[in-house]
């Protein structure tokens, strides 16, 4: 026998006819502030009513938990993701699931993502990274430092560089390029327009003409950038390369030039916004906790050591763990994408009492997801980055922290944006004393992401090292080397050895290509090839391994052999 459910309605605060919960959103707090607020006061799940729109919050871990449900539930694109699709159009942030050019798009860039593409990007993070550091020391003693715009300059420069193989050369302008100036503006009416009602947004007509102004603008960059790279004719691998050359493995179809552009505004924009406010927030908590930055410094001279003359090695910023922790816990307090939305695929109940359909908005509110005592203990708002050691890590469910969205549609550049980030904070620590001479307040800046605003620091040359510090540095280094590869004679022999893989990065294609040779020299027959290669047909003789990733908590799409 079925036991029918009775839906409950979904909490909402009391509203004003026609402009509903519009002023609970908007006020002196930044909207995602204001949201927080009305989580705190009305619990893990509640509605707004903006004019005829209706928004569902949620924020507590159970509800999240099954929102993150890849079967039942996929991406929706709010009010300030459909106004961006007039700059971004149907790239991979702003597009739906279901548009063909999300799909294709997604199989063709994800490869530039893995660790093997990320360490080929690596050299010029460093190059740009050093340009931060070194107008930092040329610095005159009392000259402060704008956190978040030099932050800004230094992120678009390298997605720039490393994606495009353009230079923006930020830190030779006395003003931001303008691409961030438009992007700013654009972005900036974005946001507004979620908090207001349509009558509103339609009598702006200068602001919808500075929008279209910024737009041209930010168009004709990238259409300069895909002409000077066609134009010059060097073969060089990075994401516009795969962008004009890559053919989607389904499809046999490639991007067109409306999507590449498209792709590259994108990246432009969610590459270097995210990351920014990342190491903007992170120098925050550093300096509003000493011992946390102790801690970190220990880290960085335990690793990096006091050699200024060459920038840290890939191996060297792996090996920076602490500094990490210090990026997650950042991440964690304030997710600089503080929000992403989902949808059912057809009616549900939510939580075992809430009916919701295909067209309900429901926003996961990512500052109070990672504040729910449930999972982060009484004490949330401290900031504590033990709680990303490996072993905490591990004892947490999985949808509990979302810094980067969830499931197929998260977001593709997140072991890029943590390498560069802890790339970045890394040399910070490893020559500056940090100064907070204006006892900095936090006060949020909200576009489509969240940062700082008004955060300006001092900084010193490094003199609290410890020779104890730099000789562990030392010794952690020599440690780190790896040995020389030495040719391996290979044996002769005919004994089958099939070597699959289920891979979206590459890294464990290439993991069973390593295996596959290494069992060559050995002698054995080997054989390389997807695990969707196999499907019913593994061989009778010989041996089989396998490797194979998961890809945000489902198959590779070469090894979902549900399909």
């Amino acid at each position: 026998m079925t036991t029918q459910i009775t839906p409950e309605p979904i909490p909402q605060p009391p509203g004003y006819p026609v402009l509903g919960n519009l002023f609970d959103v908007r006020g002196a707090e930044t909207p995602i502030q204001a949201l927080m607020k009305l989580a705190r006061q009305y619990g893990p799940i509640f509605q707004l009513r903006v004019g005829a729109n209706r928004l569902n919050v949620v924020s507590g871990f159970e509800l999240v938990d099954e929102l993150c449900d890849e079967e039942r539930f996929d991406k929706m694109l709010g009010q300030g993701l459909i106004t961006a699709r007039a700059l971004a159009g149907d790239g991979l942030f702003t597009s739906w699931t279901h548009e063909p050019n999300w799909k294709k798009a997604h199989n063709i860039l994800l490869p530039n993502f893995g660790m093997r593409a990320i360490r080929d990007y690596f050299p010029m993070m460093t190059d740009l990274a050093m340009q931060l550091v070194q107008k930092w020391e040329r610095l005159n003693p009392e000259e402060e430092i704008d956190v978040p715009a030099d932050m800004t300059r230094l992120t678009l420069d390298t997605i720039g560089l490393c994606g495009f193989g353009y230079r923006f050369n930020s830190f030779y302008r006395d003003e931001p390029h303008p691409f961030v100036a438009s992007m700013i503006r654009c972005l900036g009416r974005a946001m507004q327009q979620q908090t207001r009602l349509p009558i509103g947004n339609r009598l702006r007509v200068r602001e919808h003409r500075q929008f279209q102004e910024g737009t041209t603008y930010m168009n004709s960059v990238v259409d300069q950038i895909i002409a000077e790279r066609k134009a010059g004719g060097a073969e060089t691998k990075d994401l516009l390369s795969s962008m004009l050359t890559g053919v989607d493995k389904e499809t046999g179809e490639s991007l067109s030039d409306i999507n590449i552009r498209y792709q590259i505004i994108t990246f432009l924009i969610a590459g270097h916004e995210t990351t920014s406010g990342l190491l903007s927030f992170a120098l925050y908590f550093l300096l509003n906790n000493p011992e946390v930055l102790t801690k970190a410094y220990e880290d960085v001279d335990r690793v990096l050591g006091d050699d200024l003359s060459e920038p840290p090695t890939n191996n060297q910023v792996n090996h920076l763990r602490y500094v990490s922790q210090v990026l997650k816990e950042s991440l964690r307090l304030w997710p600089t994408a503080p929000a992403f939305n989902r949808h059912p695929y057809g009616p549900t109940i939510l939580g075992g009492k809430y009916q919701v359909d295909k067209q309900d908005a429901l926003t996961v509110l990512s500052p109070m997801l990672h504040r729910d005592p449930s999972i982060w203990g009484d004490d949330p708002e401290s900031f504590d980055p033990d709680r990303f050691t490996p072993e905490a890590e591990q004892s947490r469910p999985a949808n509990a922290y979302k810094p980067f969205g969830t499931g197929q549609r998260a977001c593709i550049g997140r072991q890029f944006a943590m390498l560069e980030a802890t790339l970045v904070l890394g040399m910070i620590l490893q020559r500056f004393e940090l100064v907070d001479h204006t006892n900095y307040e936090l006060k949020l800046k909200q576009t489509l992401t969240i940062k700082p605003e008004g955060f300006h620091i001092k900084v010193r040359p490094r003199t609290n090292r410890s020779a104890a510090s730099a000789q562990a540095a030392t010794q952690t280094v020599i440690q780190q080397e790896e040995p020389a590869a030495q040719p391996a004679a290979v044996v002769r022999g005919s004994t089958p050895l099939l070597v699959l893989y289920g891979s979206n990065l590459g890294t464990a294609e290439e993991l069973a290509h390593q295996i596959a040779e290494d069992a060559r020299t050995h002698g054995f027959a080997t054989t390389v090839a997807s695990l969707d290669d196999y499907v019913d047909k593994l061989p009778k003789e010989g041996g089989v391994v396998i490797t194979s990733s998961s890809y945000n908590g489902t198959p590779p799409d070469n090894a979902d052999l549900r399909q």
